[in-house]
């Protein structure tokens, strides 16, 4: 068993048959006007929902997408979700509207193996994002069994993770769940050495618990990214006007020097792509040293770089990655996470992707397969990652 799911029982061991079971999933996939942009969630949900049907459960699904703005926000909708999973499952999907409706209590009866209910966007309701007893009751009163398969959900302390598994008896995690935990419990526990973790993104401060988590327990730290300037300018390094969070370059400072201390690497950039102007088509220069020209920003790593980071990534045996290199939304501004996400995938490692922006970065690339996970809870998995309490575990012991 993995530690964290200590006290936590598996789908796998309750009985359904015959029983109501509420399963809170993350659907909260993209959508461009009304259409599903990439499905992955849904997909990652789907053996949860074909072992509860094959076990013949009345079957009660609930997700969030999106912000809604207010209730029944049509951009936020659960619609395009529904028909999706219709068409993946071969089942009927009934949409009931609003999550707080009474409607659960006529359609709950010809619930079967052939039709499923979801509820539409469960951020509809108010006292969903304020963890309210009253929602959870609403829910609670119809179910036999709660399953919680919504790993990506899990760092929200909200009505449908909390409140509700605490007044249903039966409870437990369901598939992608224990995959989730058993995976990042391996970069955590288990990883064998020799260990890289490759950490990119904007900010310092958001990977400050990380690298404090994982400090004794990797050999080597690729720093990448904005946040990498904020650590370079810690080493005196010239970073033009790059973005650094200033306040935190004392910091910046003492990690490297705890990190060198302890007999580890850290891997900084040391040449650039830059540019005068962030802005789609724009001109962009090689630096030829880690120095970043005065007036210009770094929006990506350099080839030296690349080359760099990608050596040390395949000496690996335990590979984690939470963050792209540069600005990966813009082309060419790509190339510094196409290339970590193509080293990742030449690794003979166990690879395990953080979620988030670097698992965007290795699906575009068409990489997916070639690693070994892929968290789908970006939030979530970097809360767990840096020793954090997940609400939505605790909720299930």
């Amino acid at each position: 068993m993995s530690k964290g799911l200590e006290g936590i029982r598996k789908i796998t061991e309750i009985d359904l048959k015959g029983k109501r079971v509420f399963m809170r999933l993350d659907l909260n996939v993209p959508l461009d006007g009304g259409q599903i942009i990439d499905d992955l969630r849904i997909q990652a949900a789907l053996p949860s929902i074909r072992y509860a049907l094959e076990q013949d459960a009345k079957l009660v699904l609930c997700s969030h997408l999106g912000r809604p703005k207010e209730k029944g926000d049509p951009d936020c909708s659960l619609l395009p979700v529904a028909e999706r999973l219709g068409e993946l499952l071969g089942l009927e999907v009934i949409l009931i509207d609003d999550p707080e409706s009474e409607a659960l209590t006529g359609l709950l009866p010809t619930v079967n193996k052939r039709k499923i209910i979801l509820l539409e966007n469960i951020r509809y309701a108010s006292g969903e994002k304020k963890n309210d007893a009253s929602l959870a009751d609403h829910l609670a009163k119809h179910m036999d069994v709660y399953i919680n398969d919504a790993f990506g959900a899990c760092h929200r302390a909200h009505s449908s993770i909390v409140a509700l598994p605490a007044l249903i008896k039966e409870k437990a995690c369901g598939l992608l769940m224990e995959k989730e935990i058993e995976m990042l419990d391996k970069a955590l526990y288990s990883a064998e050495s020799p260990y890289t973790a490759v950490l990119g993104g904007s900010k310092v401060s958001d990977k400050i618990g990380l690298i404090e988590n994982l400090m004794d327990k990797v050999d080597n730290f690729i720093i990448g990214g904005a946040m990498s300037y904020t650590f370079l300018a810690a080493k005196g390094v010239p970073i033009g006007s790059s973005r650094i969070e200033s306040e935190k370059i004392g910091l910046a400072r003492d990690l490297i020097e705890r990190i060198e201390g302890r007999g580890k690497k850290i891997l900084l950039p040391i040449d650039h792509i830059i540019v005068k102007e962030l802005k789609e088509n724009t001109e962009y220069q090689t630096t030829q040293t880690d120095g970043v020209t005065e007036g210009f920003m770094a929006v990506d790593i350099g080839p030296k770089t690349q080359s760099q980071f990608a050596g040390e990534i395949r000496t690996a045996k335990t590979l984690l990655w939470n963050g792209p290199m540069g600005v990966y939304e813009i082309e060419p501004f790509n190339k510094g996470s196409i290339a970590v996400a193509r080293a990742f995938s030449q690794s003979e490692a166990l690879s395990i992707i953080g979620g988030g922006d670097s698992a965007a970065v290795v699906r575009a690339a068409g990489l997916a397969d070639e690693m070994t996970h892929i968290s789908t809870g970006g939030g979530a998995s970097l809360e767990y990652l840096q020793g954090d309490t997940l609400p939505g575990l605790s909720a299930l012991r």
